[in-house]
């Protein structure tokens, strides 16, 4: 074979065949979750070293060896390679019959049990003479009759004919069902590596053979057509990695089995019009199976989501015909993208919808009625909730630094994204990415209250929970900190650790400070106790970055209803996300 290593498909060690190889040994020197990964890695040995082979090894594991040799041979080989560091120093010599599918290299067939070399004699000169040719391996058809074979593939058989060639390494044109030179070239360079005679026309069993190599990726995947008939859904399904579990409205879910634990489909179905349609559009990207990265498109009557991260790659898609929402989910891990593209290219071509049959929307558990659960599936949920407050009418808004010193993404109010535009003395400014208005624009007082005046605080206690700040009621106990710091009061009143960031109000409506989180000294203050930034170093800081607030002074009252409607006005929830 004089190509070797062009093609990433799968060559099956046939079982019955490990007999003649029972008693091979093979270095491992690699292993990875990931098969696309796996191929790469072994293409890289593959160039520096002879003999390298890729197994499946179970569990979703791909290993890199090298062999086959006999016992003594693989441990003076591994060592060996050891000294002249070309292998990791934990490879070890492993049995032929802890090996399953090979996938590399292409075209092998079952493994041989290697003979053990004669010691030469040492008066004898050693030969250096070069292997031998493979034999080629006999075509069952002429090339005339391959031609008249070929000449019978409809025209979705010729490309993917193409497509298997281009997966194979051998093809890089368009996928246009045109044999022309580019196809030909492509169907002599697969013969030719796979030991046949290059031709550039593919035999009809040679066909079946490059199929086999290309679909090899999704053994044990277990792709089958299914009919659920609560979802009113027929497609093809993974159902050697995922089995049905619950439906649970507007899911039908189907949950890992185990062989690939990250391995999930949702089946989507409900009654609805375009405004459902957006609801769910909307209600998915909350969820943590779609991670915030990744495209996503919004049509009249369909949606598409793609999220993905370290750990995972989701797919939604969702359409919307005669009153009826369907469509389907797969999320898989991330680094397999060989199965996933391939897994999902099924899903997308076999799915289709059983008119008249919807999921009941009335399908619900207690867990799926649970707050922070859609339909069982859990809300993505921020590291860090906080309160924060416009500070303008242009909608920047005031919130602690330290509950925002480490987000990799800042929202408020649950939907706008917002970056921190300055910052000093343990304050934030954050910019919102999207147009806000106000309902209310705070008045700063410059002026220092009385001594056990009445103060409210605003915070969201509970994060986003209730959808509104909670205001509660204290008294300013001290003008200064504990240590007679300025610039810092003292409250006496009852707040809770997502307040932080959160206004501080007189009686009438101006605020004099900012809440700060609770420290984190490791001292126990008596309930009640808690500090707030003074609007004068808040004013401060709103002149060093530029930013021009109203001030006044707080000589007026209200009524505890009015001060509530003034506070939940200015009151914003502030998100830290990962």
């Amino acid at each position: 074979m004089k190509k070797t290593g062009l093609m990433a498909g799968c060559a099956l060690w046939v079982i019955a065949g490990a007999a003649n190889a029972q008693d091979a040994y093979f270095v491992q020197i690699e292993a990875h979750p990931a098969l696309t990964v796996a191929e790469d890695r072994a293409r890289a040995f593959a160039a520096g070293l002879p003999d390298v082979n890729g197994f499946s090894i179970g569990g979703g594991w791909y290993g890199i060896a090298l062999g086959p040799y006999t016992e003594e041979e693989a441990n003076q080989r591994r060592l060996e390679l050891r000294r002249q560091g070309q292998i990791p120093s934990d490879s070890f010599v492993e049995e032929a019959d802890q090996y399953a599918q090979r996938f590399w290299p292409i075209g092998a067939g079952a493994i041989q049990s290697p003979e053990p070399q004669e010691p030469q004699d040492s008066g004898a000169q050693a030969q250096n003479e070069p292997d031998p040719e493979p034999e080629l391996r006999q075509a069952e058809e002429t090339p005339a009759e391959a031609r008249r074979a070929e000449q019978l593939l409809t025209r979705g058989e010729r490309e993917d004919l193409q497509v298997a060639l281009q997966w194979a390494g051998f093809y890089n044109g368009r996928i246009d069902a045109a044999f022309g030179r580019g196809t030909r070239g492509a169907m002599a360079g697969w013969q030719e590596a796979n030991n046949y005679e290059a031709t550039g026309v593919l035999t009809t069993a040679q066909r079946a053979e490059l199929f086999r190599q290309y679909n090899a990726v999704l053994d044990g995947m277990g792709l089958r057509r299914v009919t659920d008939r609560r979802a009113g859904i027929e497609m093809e399904l993974p159902t050697g990695v995922v089995a049905f579990d619950r439906a649970e409205s507007p899911f039908v879910r189907y949950e890992p089995t185990g062989e690939v634990p990250e391995a999930r489909v949702l089946l989507i179905s409900e009654p609805g019009d375009r405004r459902t349609l957006y609801g769910l559009y909307e209600i998915m990207q909350t969820l943590e199976i779609v991670p915030t990265d990744g495209p996503r498109e919004r049509q009249g009557d369909s949606f598409r989501l793609v999220g993905e991260n370290s750990r995972i790659v989701s797919h939604t898609e969702a359409f919307l015909s005669d009153g009826a929402i369907k469509g389907f989910t797969l999320i898989w891990p991330a680094g397999d993208e060989e199965r996933r593209t391939r897994i999902l290219a099924r899903m997308q071509e076999t799915f289709s919808r059983l008119d008249g049959v919807v999921l009941d929307p009335a399908t619900l558990s207690d867990e799926g009625q649970a707050i922070d659960l859609v339909a069982g599936l859990q809300v993505r949920q921020p590291k860090v909730t906080a309160s924060g407050f416009f500070a303008d009418s242009s909608g920047r808004v005031l919130t602690s630094d330290a509950s925002v010193a480490e987000c990799g993404r800042i929202t408020l109010d649950e939907l706008t994204e917002a970056e921190i535009v300055a910052r000093a003395g343990g304050l934030a400014l954050l910019e919102p990415q999207s147009p806000l208005a106000p309902r209310n624009v705070p008045i700063f007082r410059t002026d220092a209250p009385r001594l056990q005046s009445e103060i409210a605080v605003a915070g969201f206690s509970y994060g986003g929970v209730l959808g509104a700040p909670t205001v509660t009621f204290g008294t300013l106990a001290d003008v200064r900190g504990l240590n007679g710091e300025e610039g810092v009061k003292r409250l006496s009143v009852s707040a809770r650790p997502g307040d932080a960031g959160g206004p501080v109000f007189d009686g009438g409506g101006a605020v004099v400070g900012m809440l700060t989180p609770v420290s984190s000294t490791g001292q126990q203050l008596p309930e009640n106790v808690s500090f707030a930034t003074a609007s004068e170093r808040l004013v401060d800081f709103f002149r060093e970055a530029g930013v021009s607030v109203e001030t006044g002074r707080g000589e007026m009252s209200m009524a505890p209803e009015d001060l509530t409607q003034v506070a939940r006005g200015i009151t914003v929830l502030v998100e830290c996300w990962e």
